[in-house]
């Protein structure tokens, strides 16, 4: 089992930036792909970027340009750089962590809201 858990979420008017932190533990021996969902009430998970064990990153078209995905291996940590947020972003947003045997986990979820 793996164990995620975010911190960072909050508050923000929009133009601002927030930095979401993810941090993974239990068996992480064998994560491959660590990344960050959002979800709206009322409407399905989407993916906003995720980073590979090799820093191989994939980002949402909303996301490119605003949105930045690190990842820490050493420290299995896994951060997203948001800046010029807007009020579409508001969402809450959960950590995402797969191995290489295909088992998702997920974190409990942290609320980002921007303000107009």
């Amino acid at each position: 089992q793996v164990q995620l858990v975010e911190s960072g979420g909050g508050l923000v008017q929009a133009g601002g930036s927030l930095r979401l932190s993810c941090a993974a533990s239990g068996s992480i021996s064998r994560l491959n792909r660590m990344g960050w969902y959002r979800q709206v009430l009322g409407k399905q998970r989407e993916l906003v970027a995720s980073i590979t064990s090799t820093s191989t990153t994939n980002y949402a078209d909303s996301a490119k340009g605003r949105f930045t995905i690190s990842r820490d291996n050493p420290k299995n940590t896994v951060a997203l750089e948001m800046n010029s947020l807007k009020p579409e972003d508001t969402a809450v947003y959960y950590c995402n962590a797969a191995n290489y045997f295909g088992a998702e986990y997920w974190g409990q979820g942290t609320q980002v809201t921007v303000s107009s």
